[in-house]
């Protein structure tokens, strides 16, 4: 049986600092650094858009609501259809800095992925977040601009210099290499269905499940052997 345990009222949390201040303290100034440099009015702004997209997510967005930094913003973008990034989910973080919205936050991709306008840390750039900068911009325009970067890769702003250069010169070579990249780093950032295991455990018998679990290993070996041999082809390009 559960049980609700009431809570901690601030007068013993900060007694609690106070007394063990090496054990507590430390950890709730990690946790909040990146906000107390922000006004309330501006978290408050943050904290409704990202309840906003999480009532009403864009179209391949779904945003994570950290409860302890607001300000760790992080998105699952999924690869759009008809570029070399389809099938893929590609996992992307905003850091916004201590004079936001009045600058620009910075914008990773967390996942892997070769791309003209990513760099080797991640680090995204587009106009957006650089000189076209407005601060009423909202969290859900930069997230649709990274997006949409996915369909429009601009190759004049390149970070990935080999990525654009291929781009605009051998656009087949380009969409290959962009294509294994996600093959190998964002396909296993899905959610996997799982229709295997509601089969197995509906089966009648120990035999079933068994049969059922041998055939998931076997996928899985065969799933293994085909990523070595991308990431091998990869490095040979």
């Amino acid at each position: 049986m559960a049980v609700s345990l009431p809570a901690i009222p601030p007068v013993l949390v900060s007694a609690a600092l106070l007394v063990y201040p090496e054990t507590i303290k430390a950890p709730l100034q990690w946790h909040m650094s990146n906000v107390e440099n922000l006004s309330p009015q501006i978290i408050r702004r943050v904290v409704k858009e990202m309840n906003d997209l999480v009532n009403d997510p864009p179209e391949g967005i779904k945003v994570n609501i950290n409860d302890e930094d607001i300000t760790d913003i992080q998105a699952y973008i999924e690869g759009p259809a008809g570029t070399p990034y389809a099938g893929g989910v590609f996992r992307v973080k905003l850091a916004l800095g201590k004079d936001f919205p009045q600058t620009p936050p910075k914008a990773f991709f967390l996942t892997k992925i070769f791309h003209p306008n990513v760099a080797k840390n991640g680090e995204i750039c587009v106009n957006t977040l650089k000189k076209d900068w407005k601060p009423d911009l909202g969290i859900k325009h930069i997230l649709l601009t990274v997006k949409c970067l996915l369909i429009v890769p601009n190759a004049e702003s390149a970070l990935n210099e080999e990525a654009g250069k291929l781009l605009l010169e051998q656009y087949e070579c380009y969409s290959q290499r962009a294509k294994m990249m996600t093959e190998i780093h964002a396909l296993s950032s899905k959610v996997p269905k799982a229709g295997l295991e509601v089969a197995a455990s509906s089966a009648d018998g120990p035999m079933a499940k068994k049969h059922a679990g041998d055939k998931k290993v076997t996928a899985d070996k065969e799933k293994k052997k085909l990523l070595k041999d991308k990431k091998r082809t990869l490095k040979r390009l």
